[in-house]
């Protein structure tokens, strides 16, 4: 009882020790807060899918049938949904847009619950094979604690605002380990006014939460990249290329992604929903193993020139080793990813948008590069040319070029390419705006 009294005593200390200060002081001061939680949230989101990936596959052999793989995406689409529906309430998915949404409506109360209940659908979304990513529910998670630490703290509710912006931002940082990459989401997907006291409140929450995820994860980059062939002038002709290509390439992403989740949408059934978008993910994901979950593993070998991760497994997998086989299967990768990213987050799971466009990424820099080398006999070093189509089809499908830009310079350490980014991203981000115009 006394503890209680106690520390309800010292909750008021800081409340009225931070209303005393300056607004711009007390954002910054309560950012610190936000980055430290929403870093170590992001660790935890990391580790639990991670744990329920590494139970259900465990047992999976790289042979030509695996009939697990057309249960367990199935059946954790389905576990999200019910418990969206009989345990929430609530519908969760998207968490970026229904962040948007409230900061464009002036709704800043996220409520509680969405502290914690991104994480756990995510885990069930994501650990059981959704082929998405972890950064839209722990965008969701950061904006919530930020929110919430405003209203706790009895600041004023556009001071609240930039805090929802800080943890949501801080979320980003933290799920990819790149501070500036967070500190953009919130400038050009959430489009929080640019004043110094944002600036600054996102860059400290950014920092603190990305250097804490990275602490608590053993100082460790998810993707690795080893960089074996040093950034040479010569491949910039084909980086321009590439752009074009990727620009081409993240327009019909985005059509697929839109069409389907329309699709998805006009079905009134949740539970044929889930079934439906389940099914049609477990299909994609037992024809191509490579798609399960993330992707990051096979992102990273794909990036360090270990092409086999493709044809190594699956449904193809014993077709054999010739060239033409691997465009082949790069191609229908290619082809079937933003499907199975929307059969993922518009059918009842809870993911993000980010990590799959990055994949895809990778596969689209990898077979150009693939396909110039088979047919006109070139050298053009597969492996670099994946890891710059990360950022050009993430800036042309997300339409944040900054972002995109920065975020994969960042989480794999790769600024000897910033070159080929920076030519690579705003070619196709101005492609795809074209187009899309058009």
């Amino acid at each position: 009882m006394d503890s209680t009294v106690n520390t309800d005593r010292h909750f008021k200390g800081v409340k009225s020790w931070l209303r005393g200060l300056p607004g711009g002081v007390a954002v910054m001061v309560v950012a610190v807060v936000v980055g430290l939680l929403a870093g170590s949230a992001a660790f935890l989101l990391k580790k639990m899918i991670g744990f329920t990936s590494g139970l259900l596959t465990s047992g999976i052999s790289p042979e030509h049938f695996n009939v697990s793989l057309l249960i367990y995406p199935l059946a954790g689409i389905l576990l999200t949904g019910l418990y969206q529906r009989y345990i929430l309430h609530r519908n969760i998915e998207h968490g970026v847009e229904r962040i948007q949404a409230g900061l464009k409506e002036r709704r800043y109360n996220l409520g509680s619950c969405y502290i914690y209940s991104p994480m756990i659908a995510s885990t069930l979304t994501l650990g059981f094979g959704g082929s998405a990513g972890s950064e839209g529910p722990i965008a969701t998670v950061g904006g919530a604690i930020g929110g919430g630490l405003g209203r706790k703290f009895g600041l004023k509710p556009e001071l609240i605002r930039v805090l929802v912006g800080c943890g949501a931002g801080a979320g980003i940082a933290g799920i990819f380990k790149s501070p500036l990459g967070g500190v953009l989401f919130t400038l050009e997907v959430l489009q929080l006014e640019l004043t110094t006291t944002t600036v600054l409140a996102q860059f400290i929450s950014c920092i603190v939460s990305s250097m804490t995820a990275y602490v608590l994860s053993g100082c460790t980059y998810d993707i690795d990249f080893i960089q074996t062939v040093p950034f040479d002038l010569g491949i910039m002709p084909w980086v321009l290329l590439l752009g074009l290509f990727c620009g081409l390439y993240s327009v019909y992403y985005s059509l697929i992604m839109s069409r389907l989740r329309r699709f998805f949408e006009s079905i009134d059934r949740p539970l044929t929903r889930n079934i439906i978008s389940g099914g049609l993910l477990a299909i994609f994901v037992f024809l191509f193993p490579t798609l399960y979950g993330e992707g990051y593993d096979s992102l990273s070998r794909l990036i360090n020139g270990h092409h086999a991760v493709l044809t190594e497994a699956g449904f193809f997998s014993s077709l054999g080793g010739d060239v033409w086989v691997l465009i082949g299967i790069t191609f229908a990768i290619l082809l079937v990813k933003p499907a199975a990213a929307c059969s993922t987050n518009s059918g009842g799971g809870v993911a993000g948008d980010f990590a799959p466009a990055l994949f895809a990424g990778a596969i689209a820099g990898f077979f150009f590069a693939l396909i110039i080398n088979t047919i006109f006999n070139t050298a053009i070093p597969t492996a670099n040319m994946a890891f710059v189509g990360m950022a050009a089809v993430m800036a042309g499908v997300v339409r944040a070029p900054l972002m995109s830009m920065f975020l994969v310079a960042e989480m794999a350490d790769g600024y000897q390419y910033f070159l080929a980014l920076l030519v690579a991203v705003y070619i196709s981000y101005g492609m795809a705006c074209y187009l899309r115009r058009s």
